[in-house]
């Protein structure tokens, strides 16, 4: 029945009942046709005046209450119609770029991974490691520093600053053989090797002291075999090799310090000899008395300082063992190098006579020749003891006439004063 009403009801040629407005149409016919006639003349109509009523009001608050909301929503669908053009060539764009983005991805990925050698890489791998280990940078890095502060406050307490040092030193010379191909351990290195170049000029000066000890020498050449390993090639127990070389070459050179600062005594001694070639007789100066001042001293040094060096050289530095090779091995025809000691005393004499030589003869008292000669007989005494006696050589110096009697009566003093002196020391031992 609502079926046939809404065919009358509806536009010719509308056939489509799909939409929500026919449907509400049906059920509206349906209704109605459920309802008796009183019901449709009286009440429908006044429900319906009512819902069309109530509809408009709801519409009017609706539009108060919305109209913003529902303006916008019509600008936006307007503009709708111009926004989907834009997206779907936004869209092609972006679906045209993706194979692109995606291989560029697979490029970036196998250029910058781990395993591959990027030099980009390689550098932010140094930089990390570089801010990772950047304290032991600095401690290496304050290496040269530290050592150079050792060295240079050894001076006050060398035991203890010195031993500091040279295991400083042993830490980068360790350092640079495990890493030699570092520039930083290098650049540290040869620092080290500066500041223990200027610890070995501390130690040779050291050695050039007047009033060096044995304690000291001792301590002063076992520092200079570990900073200086290439002077000492035959080792501890040899006879130094350019270790005792030095060793006298210092002490020599603190000798003629020593001596040096006797010029003017000298240079007294050399007034007098020129007064006496000028006025052979009758001078004031004529019995030597300044030459004999200096002599005095010369041969003190030299008697003190002589028996000091040889008797130190060979407390540091030991004779070396020599080891018997059987007959039937061939001898090597190269001698070994001797000790620098072998020659060092006929150095030390030689100066010596060449002294007494020059000065000695301008010594015209007999008694201060005598006690010259005496002073110079406990010398070569003194030196006797440690191989060096030169009391025989005395007899080449010229000092005028009867110069051999007044040597024989010399020497026999000396003799019988040595002579009591053993004496008297065996009678101390005995008793």
């Amino acid at each position: 029945m609502a079926d046939l009403l809404y065919d009358l009801l509806s536009p010719p040629g509308n056939l489509d009942r799909a939409s929500a407005s026919d449907n509400t149409a049906l059920e509206y016919l349906s209704s109605l046709a459920s309802m008796p006639l009183s019901q449709l003349e009286t009440t429908e109509q006044q429900n319906l005046v009512q819902a069309s009523h109530s509809l408009l009001l709801s519409l009017q608050a609706l539009s108060q209450r919305s109209h913003k909301s529902v303006i916008a929503s019509a600008e936006h669908h307007a503009n709708l119609g111009l926004s989907l053009p834009t997206l779907a060539s936004a869209t092609a764009g972006l679906k045209a770029a993706i194979p692109k983005l995606d291989n560029e991805a697979v490029r970036f990925s196998t250029t910058y991974h781990k395993s591959a050698d990027n030099e980009i890489l390689n550098s932010r791998k140094k930089a990390l490691l570089l801010s990772e280990n950047v304290e032991r940078l600095v401690d290496v890095l304050d290496l040269p520093t530290l050592l150079s502060t050792t060295i240079t406050t050894g001076s006050s307490t060398p035991t203890t600053n010195y031993s500091s040092a040279l295991d400083l030193n042993a830490h980068i010379r360790r350092l640079h053989s495990l890493y030699p191909d570092s520039t930083l351990v290098s650049s540290v290195s040869s620092q080290a090797d500066e500041a223990m170049q200027a610890m070995a000029k501390n130690l040779i000066s050291g050695l050039r002291a007047p009033g060096l000890k044995l304690a000291s020498a001792l301590r002063t050449i076992s520092w200079l075999r570990r900073v200086v390993p290439e002077l000492d090639p035959i080792g501890v127990s040899g006879n130094g090799g350019g270790l005792g070389a030095l060793f006298l070459t210092c002490r020599l050179s603190t000798l003629m310090n020593m001596l040096a600062a006797l010029d003017p005594l000298r240079e007294l001694a050399d007034q007098e000899k020129m007064r006496q070639q000028q006025h052979p007789v009758g001078s004031g100066w004529s019995g030597g008395q300044q030459t004999e001042r200096y002599l005095k001293r010369y041969i003190e040094i030299f008697r003190e300082q002589s028996f000091a060096i040889i008797s130190m050289f060979r407390s540091i530095f030991p004779s070396p063992v020599l080891k018997e090779t059987p007959d039937d091995e061939g001898q090597d025809p190269l001698q070994p190098v001797p000790s620098a000691i072998s020659t060092f005393p006929f150095h030390l004499i030689a100066m010596l006579m060449e002294t007494l030589r020059v000065y000695l003869p301008n010594v015209r008292d007999q008694a201060s020749r005598d006690s010259l000669l005496t002073q110079v007989l406990y010398c070569a005494g003194s030196l006797g003891r440690l191989g060096g006696d030169f009391s025989i050589l005395l007899a080449s110096i010229d000092v005028g006439q009867d110069a051999e009697d007044e040597w024989v009566e010399v020497v026999k003093r000396h003799r019988l004063m040595a002579g009591r002196l053993e004496s008297i020391v065996g009678a101390k031992d005995k008793g």
